[in-house]
């Protein structure tokens, strides 16, 4: 592309916007420690497990990015917490920090021009680095639905 800055700038916003729905952050800002753990009654997961899976999974895609030597992790075992509740407030805190820490080093990937976006990363099997940005954004935008629809269950919300 002549001049692909305008895409480059909307994938930087595509990953945690709020034009089209919840970002990630209103999600889960004033979850009070209590409920992070609670499974409601219908529904598969805790507050904590889609919020670690978030950050499990785009950890994993962006080191699928830019690590040469990643290895395929396990799934669904490496992706999903096994406990409903965080061990304590400092591992909530620290999944949210490194996400957001994820977050802005995919959006560097995603600005950097010395990145053909069309290129497929070269120890995968045909990925671009386009499809790799928007597959965190849609699946971080799924389960960011899922975090709201627990919060609804859980009456805190709205």
């Amino acid at each position: 592309m002549a001049d692909d800055k305008p895409l480059r700038d909307h994938l930087g916003t595509l990953l945690d916007w709020g034009d089209a729905h919840v970002g990630f952050d209103r999600a889960v800002k004033g979850i009070p420690p209590r409920l992070r753990g609670v499974v409601p009654d219908r529904l598969e997961h805790s507050a904590w497990q889609l919020v670690e899976h978030i950050r499990l999974a785009q950890a994993d895609i962006l080191e699928f990015c830019v690590n040469p030597k990643y290895a395929e992790k396990k799934r669904p075992d490496d992706y999903w917490p096994r406990d409903a509740r965080p061990k304590n407030a400092m591992a909530w805190t620290a999944s949210i920090a490194a996400y957001r820490n994820d977050l802005k080093a995919l959006r560097r990937l995603a600005r950097d021009r010395a990145i053909d976006l069309f290129a497929a990363v070269p120890h995968g099997d045909g990925q671009t680095y386009l499809r790799e940005i928007l597959l965190v954004a849609d699946h971080t935008a799924y389960h960011v639905g899922q975090l709201i629809l627990v919060r609804r269950a859980l009456d805190i919300w709205g």
